[in-house]
């Protein structure tokens, strides 16, 4: 394992006191327990939004913490729910009397915590709701979760949804619009290589040096079949398809089109994937109309790429552009 870490134990720590010296601008961090709340938490009369999971996918989640996404960010152990008790702490940190909305990828520990710290919140007349992100279409059921897994579009739903609570909307319509983002993205991923855990020393799986994982999932759990390595085009049609069966779009549609690398892919290999799917696209008639191409949500040092599709409407396609200011993501301001 050759990684740029000092004790195994200490990475999730010392990652988030990197994250706290280099964006204090944006987040302020608390340490025990540890989250990460934007710098003007709480917002007077505004819905406050927090997010979190295992450490491993950044910059999910902290990146996506300052004005116009989320008000706070939890992480926890690399691929490793947080407790319930920092989720409870940031849930308070960020309630300006308006309410909280948890946005929560769908794996088993991250729901069941989640949910124990809305409860927790509600002891202490603290309104939450939560919506749950499944947005993986490759498996139903995996190793981590009952049902689809939250993963790349995730960014998606905690960006229109941040830009819905920083327009003033009430708890009750921010979590209209996530849940309404979640139900019109689609996300499928392929691993090329695995990644290692600090703690474990060792790949989290193993793949031939031809051999590549169709509909991985983002902690390396299994996808739908592993196959011989193909040309980038072909790949694109393998994660595509079950996207658009799952989702028909229709002549005129109009779409964002999220290209997210998993750690290791170089960037001239996501604008390779970027420009056949959105060729794919129009030959549907579909209309790319916004786009991410980048690491969003990765997962370790894994080579791979997710593709998401996110059918857009006048109101989403506005509040996607409305301005946001994050270490990861930032325009407008």
């Amino acid at each position: 394992m050759k990684k740029l870490i000092n004790d195994p134990k200490n990475v999730v720590d010392e990652a988030v006191a990197g994250f706290e010296a280099a964006h204090g601008d944006i987040v302020v961090v608390s340490h025990d327990p540890i989250y990460i709340v934007r710098k003007d938490a709480p917002v007077a009369g505004k819905v406050g939004i927090v997010s979190g999971g295992g450490s491993g996918h950044e910059p999910l989640h902290g990146g996506f913490v300052g004005y116009g996404m989320l008000d706070a960010a939890v992480p926890g152990p690399v691929f490793t729910s947080p407790t319930p008790d920092p989720i409870l702490a940031a849930t308070k940190a960020v309630d300006s009397g308006a309410g909280v909305l948890h946005i929560v990828k769908n794996y088993t520990g991250d729901v069941l915590n989640f949910e124990t710290a809305a409860d927790l919140a509600a002891a202490d007349d603290i309104e939450v709701r939560t919506v749950i992100v499944d947005d993986d279409v490759a498996v139903k059921d995996s190793l981590y979760t009952a049902g689809r897994r939250g993963v790349a579009g995730t960014v998606l739903v905690e960006k229109i949804a941040g830009a819905a609570a920083e327009r003033g909307d009430d708890l009750d319509a921010v979590a209209a619009i996530a849940t309404k983002v979640n139900s019109q993205v689609r996300t499928m991923g392929v691993a090329l290589t695995p990644c290692v855990v600090p703690h474990a020393g060792e790949p989290s799986f193993t793949l031939a040096d031809d051999e590549i994982e169709i509909g991985i999932g983002i902690h390396g759990e299994p996808g739908r079949e592993r196959i011989k390595l193909e040309p980038a085009d072909a790949i694109v049609d393998r994660l595509l398809a079950p996207i658009l069966e799952d989702m028909p779009l229709a002549s005129g549609d109009k779409v964002h089109l999220l290209v997210n690398g998993m750690g290791g892919t170089p960037q001239v290999e996501l604008y390779i994937v970027f420009r056949h799917a959105a060729a794919v696209l129009a030959e549907k008639g579909v209309e790319v109309t916004r786009s991410l191409v980048g690491n969003f949500v990765t997962s370790l040092e894994m080579q791979g790429v997710s593709i998401s599709v996110l059918k857009l409407d006048d109101e989403l396609t506005a509040l996607y552009d409305a301005p946001v200011q994050t270490a990861a993501l930032r325009w407008g301001r």
